[in-house]
């Protein structure tokens, strides 16, 4: 080899082992479809504390049940529907859920938001209040660090959606002293916070007038603000008015959706990390991968057409079983996997760095679209195990699993016990 090629080499070498010291190696995924995570991976969940930033269990369970009472109250340990429940959550070391308190945006028309909302935290204080052996409250970092060496699943709240606020700047207060830690300023329709990523319409092109003032008044109280879900001009604003750092309790990247705006933008992220915030990816097939996403939408388009040409309705007492027959038939995949969720973790660790990438599984959330590795809360030792393949350490596991987040709710409260 002549030697001007030797020293090309010799940077080319250098310059590989720069980027693999600098970032976590990404080494081929284990797959996670039937077996037990490792050793390791479960110790490592059962020995550090793991919040998911947004599980729908709430309204589910009302969706579900109805309201909870002494003859449905044990769904709340095991659930024989649903991602979530005390049991799973044992077996998978999860012991900061955040219960969603999620608004559906046809309340914004019909009213009833506040009440909703309400209801739902009555829910999970329910809950806690009828097993407090096995939930603890989860108002503050301090806590849910308590309630972990007690053995307690912690439920801290979020709100999906602001709009039981209404035209109220003191029912931030109000949901603050319920329990509200986050509030999601909107969901799939602008409402009178911001304009939503989902909806065609920009009422506000981002904010309203209002809304400066109810992110301001967040901070002041010490309401985290949750930026999924809102328009990229919403989020542009937000991140220029608030005066503490922010946190996506359910968002992915759009690098491998793109168009996706419900997804955030590499810009968006190194806002992020500009802003101390932390994004919490998302595990819905349809955040993590365009063509799981295309996939989904092909294989619904077919099996509507088999239906049709089959004479099938739902109510058909071979529905299921045509379903299943069906589903043997359509062989591209319809849903994601674990590695896939790594990815995403990667992708933000590259732009933000390890402190500002967290979990928002949205289980309860996303129906039928969890990804392989990921269909529940017990399964959590499997996203950890292949965090482990790649080269993540103790250290950054546990900066994902909870200590990203609760650095960022702890500015927040400080932040308001000084205003």
């Amino acid at each position: 080899m002549k030697l001007h090629h030797i020293q090309i080499y010799s940077a080319v070498l250098l310059g590989l082992s720069l980027l693999f010291a600098c970032h976590p190696k990404m080494s081929s995924p284990r797959q996670h479809n039937g077996h037990s995570a490792s050793k390791q991976a479960k110790a490592i969940a059962h020995g550090v504390i793991i919040t998911d930033g947004h599980i729908d269990f709430p309204y589910h369970f009302r969706a579900n049940y109805g309201e909870i009472n002494a003859n449905n109250k044990d769904v709340a340990i095991h659930s024989p529907r649903g991602e979530f429940d005390y049991t799973r959550s044992k077996t998978g070391g999860l012991d900061a859920p955040f219960m969603s308190i999620y608004i559906p945006a046809s309340y914004q028309e019909t009213g009833g938001a506040k009440e909703l909302a309400d209801s739902l935290i009555d829910f999970v204080e329910y809950i806690i209040s009828n097993y407090p052996e096995k939930y603890g409250s989860g108002r503050s970092t301090q806590e849910i660090n308590k309630n972990f060496e007690k053995g307690l699943i912690s439920l801290p709240m979020g709100m999906e959606n602001g709009a039981p606020i209404g035209s109220d700047l003191d029912l931030v207060n109000y949901f603050y002293d319920r329990g509200i830690r986050y509030i999601t300023l909107t969901h799939s329709k602008w409402n009178q916070i911001c304009d939503s990523s989902y909806d065609p319409e920009r009422k506000w092109n981002g904010l309203s007038p209002f809304g400066y003032r109810v992110v301001r008044r967040m901070n002041n109280t010490g309401i985290m603000v949750d930026v999924s879900h809102i328009s990229d001009s919403a989020f542009y604003q937000v991140m220029r008015v608030t005066r503490t750092p922010v946190i996506a309790s359910h968002s992915s990247c759009r690098h491998f959706t793109p168009g996706f705006e419900r997804n955030m933008s590499d810009d968006m992220i190194r806002k992020m990390k500009e802003n101390g915030g932390v994004i919490q990816v998302n595990f819905g097939s349809n955040f993590l991968d365009n063509q799981i996403t295309k996939n989904r939408e092909d294989y619904q388009a077919k099996w509507r057409q088999y239906q049709e040409d089959n004479n099938i309705t739902p109510g058909d007492p071979n529905f299921k079983k045509e379903e299943k027959k069906f589903r043997k038939t359509y062989d591209a995949p319809r849903y994601s996997d674990l590695a896939k969720v790594a990815d995403h973790i990667d992708h933000i660790v590259r732009i933000a760095g390890i402190d500002h990438v967290g979990l928002g599984s949205d289980f309860d959330g996303v129906g039928d679209s969890l990804p392989e590795g990921l269909k529940n809360v017990s399964q959590f030792p499997n996203l950890i195990d292949e965090l482990l393949d790649r080269g993540y350490s103790r250290e950054d596991i546990e900066k994902i699993c909870y200590k990203n987040v609760w650095r960022v709710w702890n500015a927040v409260q400080t932040y308001a016990e000084n205003h």
